[in-house]
């Protein structure tokens, strides 16, 4: 068994091995909380949930970290006066979590707010200045990009080829490529966003919050980095350069997922085409938006469109229907406990966490079981039932899983399955009673409720239509 990943600053597949046998370390990027989540940091998410659980499956234990970003530029432009910076980044951080729960993304095992980290924050920054990486001007601090000839390693560029950085006003900048560490207090900003420091009361910048966080929580020195590819430049390349500066060993591997586009057009609200998520989830099954999500590679471009979750719907409704088919046939009848993941299924999550092969496996074993219960070979049936829990199971995609189903949905399949049982035996007495017509009305009045009737050798089965 050898997982392999993509690391981006490697730009090449490798090995993964953790640095603690059996334990893996992980800090993902989380959300800025200026706004609800759209469909694309559930992507992202969703992306890192997938991970962390073959990784578990793998290796027995992650431990991961996914920041909140309470405190920024954009928390602060969008307060009112109704509403402060804190309390919009509260209520938003919850909409987060509503949203990352509705679609069965596994709590972190912490979530750090930044505003918790700000004497952590400062003691990376004041290691910086005495390394000679950063320097105080006007009250601000800067990290000095031409005194650290690593910078640009994860992304390859040259310091020259660099655009200036805008997360500050410039103001005793030696370099427009220097980025802000610590934001000296402004007249326009609330007086509750300000923090005391030895360079004068202020605020963190962006990119020396996760720095900070993941150093507290992981150690100076973890396994994985995540999050998304458009977080490479200059967050996550800003975040290498001060760790690093400072004598941290930081991440061994980059993982980043791709990017979620409308119709081919990258999401964005200027473009009107930002999918918000609350918007898709009222709208949509929570599972037939994880399916949507999850199905493309992780470090694919996802093109969402209407009939993306289409697709998705329809490929969960045949793993559905192979399910209660089987349940029904098999009844309390004992599965193979032994079938385990077939090996392809394994071995495509190994392979850079290729989800689109794996759910290949998935259908195949759903096409392998209903010619086993076709053909009236219940061992092979039950083998096919097993190994199709346990991988949707492990991709947090199985349809038969309690959470993707209340107490009333179950009570109405119940009382569907006992309607459409009733009208099964009716049909069968017609039949017996070579009663033709009304053997066929009653199946025309199933099949008009949307319901398909299935003839095998041990019996007659149900399912809900695709259509």
């Amino acid at each position: 068994m050898t997982v392999r990943l993509y690391d981006t600053q490697a730009q090449a597949l490798r090995d993964f091995t953790p640095r603690e046998a059996g334990h893996v370390t992980m800090y993902v990027c989380g959300p800025t909380v200026q706004s609800g989540p759209g469909i694309h940091h559930l992507r992202a998410a969703l992306a890192f949930d997938l991970l962390r659980r073959w990784l578990t499956r793998r290796f027995g234990r992650v431990t991961l970290i996914r920041n909140v970003t309470d405190i920024d530029d954009k928390v602060l432009l969008n307060a009112t006066a109704g509403e402060s910076w804190w309390a919009l980044a509260y209520r938003m951080e919850q909409e987060f979590s509503r949203a990352y729960a509705a679609i069965g993304i596994l709590p972190p095992t912490y979530e750090p707010r930044a505003t918790a980290s700000i004497p952590q924050m400062q003691e990376l920054i004041e290691r910086l200045i005495q390394a000679g990486h950063a320097y105080a001007a006007a009250g601000d601090v800067y990290f000095d990009v031409r005194s650290w000839p690593a910078y640009g390693s994860l992304t390859h560029q040259a310091i020259d080829d660099l655009a200036s950085a805008e997360d500050a006003d410039g103001r005793g900048k030696r370099d427009p490529r220097d980025f802000a560490l610590w934001k000296g207090a402004k007249e326009d900003e609330p007086a509750d966003a300000v923090w005391s420091s030895p360079w004068g009361p202020g605020r963190p910048g962006w990119h020396i919050e996760c720095s900070a966080m993941s150093r507290r929580y992981l150690g100076p020195e973890f396994d994985i980095h995540g999050g998304g590819i458009d977080l490479r430049f200059p967050h996550h390349e800003n975040e290498l350069a001060q760790s690093t500066a400072a004598g941290d060993a930081f991440a061994r591997y980059w993982v980043h997922n791709g990017l979620v586009t409308v119709g081919d057009q990258k999401m964005s609200k200027s473009l009107g085409n930002h999918l918000l998520a609350a918007d898709v989830l009222a709208e949509r099954d929570p599972l037939t938006v994880r399916y949507a999500l999850g199905a493309a590679h992780y470090r694919s471009t996802l093109d969402l469109t209407p009939a993306s979750f289409d697709e998705a719907d329809a490929a969960l409704g045949r793993i559905r229907t192979f399910q209660q088919r089987a349940a029904r046939v098999l009844g309390t009848r004992d599965p193979l406990v032994a079938a385990d993941l077939p090996e392809a299924f394994a071995a495509a999550l190994d392979d850079d966490l290729g989800v689109p092969q794996a759910l290949a496996v998935v259908h195949e074993t759903v096409r392998a079981g209903n010619a086993a219960l076709d053909a009236g070979e219940k061992d092979a049936a039950a083998r096919a039932l097993v190994e199709v829990g346990r991988m949707t199971g492990i991709l947090g995609m199985n349809p038969a899983d309690p959470q993707w189903s209340g107490a009333g949905d179950d009570a109405q399949a119940g009382a569907l399955d006992a309607l459409v049982q009733a009208m099964i035996a009716q049909r069968a007495d017609a039949r017996a009673n070579k009663d033709w017509a009304a053997a066929d009305r009653i199946r025309d009045a199933i099949a008009a409720a949307g319901v398909v009737l299935e003839d095998g050798p041990d019996g007659t089965h149900w399912s809900v239509s695709d259509g």
